[in-house]
């Protein structure tokens, strides 16, 4: 006969927490029930290595019945006894797995509970939920009947088959809250269910599921039969062996698991023993995703804990500068919060996601070494994501990732490491010389090149809006200093030719100070140029901010109110030069207006927009006039 029994704690009040709060997924559920399905089958097994008598063709089993509306699972597992359905079921936050675990010798057993709340979470979809269960070292069978409230009933039954047996009689839907439990009894639901929390449970997880067989003649109706599939794969791919494992089968495993149509640029499959103990499964996308660089982007690993899924996207795992990377990790270390939803932030999560960091590293510098066509397509994709990664936190991450950055140089069209150009410099080179621009052949048009050109130096090329951001956070690569050709002194010219320039400087001051009077604030100072050979005049910047990062600053959504300080450089071997000093001995003003035009010409040259177009067509105009009198 039946007997009520009162739960062992306030069951109602923390029944309901665990139902309401605890679980934010009510599809949670299942998950939850098939892992103690698991768990029971898994104790069964490690008796049975001491007790033949014991083994059997594990599984589970799930029924669905639309009348009834039930959900039935089934397990031929370690089965429960009368004392352990009391004390596990009605002491709620019992965890018999745990306890079962503590008791073995061998504790390298994976069992999924422990906290002996899973169970419960069938009260979020279920008016009623009915056990029976029958222990292996028990001839009696029990069933237990609850409703979620603050009592259940347990009494004898019958059962042929060790094992349990659990049977949810499914909520009414609720119109007002829009719950629909109807979803439950498809089998189109709880296949994908299975599949996306309990794919990889280690047994198989059948159904009996809905078949059509169509006849050749079109008019009759198809023969609707049932027919047991397994539902779930049992071994993930991640836990075989390496080498056994071949690329197609990682190849269909990233495209099935991350909806992607390409196959992956690199596989990284690892397995970590010791203070954090983990398997890890990593792609490289053969593309970036459209989004990567959009604010919706998410970037996180996926998690499983002993082969069932956690959560999709764990953004602790990976670090932002590696965020195109997708793949997985499973760990039986984890810290798992009490509903088995979110992990509790702790040393551990931390220690994996430094070791996967670490290791992606490694893959990166071994690809760049070892297969350099494959890196290259790489860094042509997600080079933009390092650079933006040493940047950011101020530099924290530069001694990860600077001998991971590439450049083409105005030498080569091929990429360098900073590495490998510093091994190709010149023996008395004292800068690592970089130059910004849309283009190489941007960039070599410029005046500022005419002096890196005469001593047949290399630059970086600079092309992407961060470099100039990212270097000036490195500030130095082998202790050689960055340095822009158009920005400060590039240090390229002997000392007597300095001292001329400098001498001439000092007898021409009264023509540059008013060269500089007719720009007002437009520029800093007007000097007489070091770096110019060829041609005629330049601008460049003072040290800090350069006039490419103004520009870059400038195009931001903010629109901050930044100015790089702009110094106006004559070529004192141009001919030019020569024609300002006539012109200054006879007409001052005039020679006002030509530095404006030398100003709006550099501006030009620079690829910066002119700041009074009309007065520049004024002044051209003008000059053209003035030559035919």
């Amino acid at each position: 006969m039946a007997k009520t029994k009162q739960f062992k704690t306030e069951s109602k009040r923390l029944l309901d927490l665990m139902v309401n709060s605890i679980y934010t997924h009510k599809e949670i559920f299942l998950r939850e029930l098939i892992s103690n399905a698991s768990d029971a089958i898994d104790k069964r097994h490690y008796l049975a290595l001491t007790n033949a008598d014991l083994m059997t063709d594990y599984k589970i089993y799930i029924e669905l019945d639309e009348e009834k509306r039930t959900i039935t699972i089934k397990d031929n597992g370690i089965g429960l006894t009368e004392e352990e359905l009391n004390n596990n079921l009605g002491t709620i936050a019992r965890s018999g797995s745990k306890e079962f675990k503590d008791n073995m010798e061998n504790s390298d057993l994976e069992i999924i509970g422990q906290f002996g709340v899973g169970f419960y979470s069938a009260f979020m979809v279920s008016k009623q939920v009915k056990v029976i269960t029958r222990s292996v070292n028990s001839e009696k069978a029990y069933e237990w009947i609850s409703e979620g409230t603050s009592t259940y009933t347990i009494g004898e039954t019958t059962k042929e088959e060790a094992g349990t047996t659990i049977i949810l009689y499914l909520r009414d839907n609720n119109e007002e809250t829009e719950e629909n439990y109807d979803d439950y009894l498809t089998e189109y639901k709880i296949k994908n269910l299975v599949k996306k929390y309990s794919d990889y449970v280690r047994y198989p997880i059948t159904m009996d599921v809905t078949k059509y067989d169509y006849p050749e003649d079109e008019k009759k109706d198809p023969i609707v039969y049932k027919e047991m599939e397994t539902l779930n794969s049992m071994v993930p791919i991640w836990k075989r062996n390496k080498a056994e494992i071949t690329d197609e089968e990682f190849s269909e495993f990233y495209k099935h698991q991350f909806n992607d149509f390409t196959e992956p640029l690199k596989v990284i499959h690892s397995k970590v023993e010791g203070v954090s103990t983990f398997t890890s499964l990593l792609f490289i996308p053969k593309k970036p995703p459209f989004d990567l660089y959009s604010e919706k982007f998410e970037k996180g690993l996926q998690l499983y804990s002993k082969g069932v899924f956690i959560m999709d996207k764990n953004k602790e795992l990976i670090p932002d500068y590696f965020r195109f990377v997708k793949g997985l990790v499973d760990s039986s270390d984890l810290s798992l919060n009490i509903s088995r939803e979110m992990l509790q932030h702790d040393r551990q999560l931390k220690k994996i996601g430094q070791t996967i960091e670490k290791k992606i590293k490694t893959e990166l510098e071994k690809m760049l070494k070892n297969d350099r066509e494959t890196y290259i397509e790489f860094y042509q994709n997600y080079g933009i994501n390092l650079k933006y990664g040493i940047y950011d936190g101020f530099g924290a991450h530069k001694e990860v990732l600077e001998d991971l950055i590439m450049f083409k140089t105005t030498k080569s069209d091929e990429f360098k490491t900073l590495k490998e150009y510093i091994e190709t410099k010149k023996e008395d080179q004292k800068y690592i010389y970089y130059a910004s621009g849309k283009s190489k052949q941007t960039i070599l048009a410029l005046p500022q090149m005419d002096m890196i050109k005469d001593k047949d130096l290399e630059v970086l090329l600079f092309t992407d809006d961060i470099d100039e951001f990212m270097v000036n956070i490195i500030g130095k690569y082998e202790d050689l200093e960055f340095k822009n050709i158009a920005q400060g002194d590039l240090d390229l010219i002997d000392e007597d030719q300095e001292q001329k320039v400098e001498n001439l400087e000092k007898e021409k001051s009264s023509l540059l100070e008013v060269l500089k009077e007719a720009l007002g604030e437009k520029v800093s100072d007007v000097k007489l140029s070091k770096r110019l050979k060829d041609s005629p005049v330049c601008l460049v910047s003072g040290e800090g901010l350069s006039m490419e990062m103004e520009k870059v600053l400038k195009s931001m959504p903010t629109n901050p109110d930044v100015k790089a300080t702009k110094i106006l450089e004559i070529n004192p071997n141009h001919q030019l030069f020569v024609t300002l000093e006539k012109i200054f001995e006879s007409n001052q003003d005039k020679v006002k207006e030509y530095a404006k035009i030398l100003y709006s010409q550099a501006l030009l040259i620079e690829g910066q927009p002119l700041e009074n177009p009309v007065e520049f067509s004024n002044l051209m105009v003008q000059l053209m006039v003035d030559a035919n009198k």
